[in-house]
C-alpha cells in the first residue's frame, strides 16, 4: 500500500465533492467510475475515449486541393440564367 493522504469533503452545488491530493499523480479531465463497496469509496479510472480532432483550423491549408463540384442538386434557374447571360455578352 502507498502513502496515505487526508482529503476533506465539501458541498459543491447540489453535490458533495472531494479534492484529490496532487501527490497521487492523477491527471485532470479524466473520467472515473465511483462505487460504494463495504463502506469504502472505490474509484476506478474509465478507459480514455477516442480523441476527436478539431479540423476547423485546417480548412484552406492544403494548397492545390480543389473541392469537387457538387452534382447532388439542381441549379437554381437564376444561376442558369446568369451564366447564359454571361456567355451571350
Amino acid at each position: 500500500m502507498g502513502k496515505e493522504y487526508t482529503a476533506k469533503s465539501f458541498k459543491s452545488g447540489n453535490s458533495v465533492a472531494i479534492r484529490v491530493p496532487a501527490g497521487l499523480g492523477i491527471e485532470p479531465d479524466r473520467e472515473w467510475g465511483v462505487e460504494w463497496v463495504d463502506g469504502d469509496l472505490v474509484f476506478r479510472a474509465k478507459p480514455a475515449g477516442k480523441r476527436k480532432i478539431d479540423v476547423s483550423k485546417f480548412w484552406g491549408k492544403a494548397k492545390g486541393l480543389k473541392v469537387p463540384e457538387r452534382r447532388d442538386f439542381d441549379e437554381r434557374p437564376s444561376t442558369i440564367a446568369a451564366r447564359e447571360a454571361d456567355v451571350n455578352r
